[in-house]
C-alpha cells in the first residue's frame, strides 16, 4: 500500500513540475477593487489548489469531530441503558427467589410413594 501512495505522490508531483514549466505567463488577480495580484499563472493556479486542498482537510476535520461528539453521545445512552436492565436483572432475580421461597416445600420421595400406593389401591 505504501508503494501505491508514493507512486500517487509521485506523479502528481510530477503533474505539478510540469504544469508550472508550461504555464509561466503572468496573470492579474484581482482581489478587491484598488488591489491587483501579477504572479505566473502555475503558481496562482497552485495556490488556488493548496488553498482547495486545505479547505478539504478542514472540512474532513470538522466532520470527523462531529461524528465522534454523535458515538460519544450515543455511548452515552447505550450505558444508560445497560445500567437500567442490570437494575431490572437485579429485580428480576429478587422477585424470583422471593417466589421460591413461597413456594411448598417438595415432600420427601417415600411419602410420594406412599401416596401412589394410597391411590392405587
Amino acid at each position: 500500500m505504501r508503494q501505491v501512495n508514493f507512486v500517487v505522490i509521485f506523479v502528481i508531483c510530477l503533474a505539478l513540475v510540469l504544469f508550472g514549466i508550461e504555464n509561466t505567463e503572468p496573470a492579474v488577480i484581482h482581489i478587491v477593487e484598488g488591489t491587483n495580484l501579477q504572479a505566473p499563472l502555475s503558481i496562482e493556479l497552485l495556490l488556488a489548489m493548496g488553498l482547495g486542498a486545505i479547505l478539504a482537510w478542514v472540512f474532513s476535520v470538522w466532520n470527523q469531530l462531529q461524528n465522534l461528539l454523535e458515538s460519544g453521545k450515543e455511548l452515552q445512552s447505550r450505558d444508560v441503558r445497560i445500567q437500567e436492565l442490570e437494575q431490572d436483572v437485579q429485580r428480576y432475580k429478587v422477585e424470583l427467589e422471593e417466589q421460591q421461597r413461597l413456594l411448598p416445600a417438595s415432600q420427601p420421595e417415600t411419602q410420594d410413594a406412599e401416596v401412589t400406593e394410597i391411590f392405587a389401591k
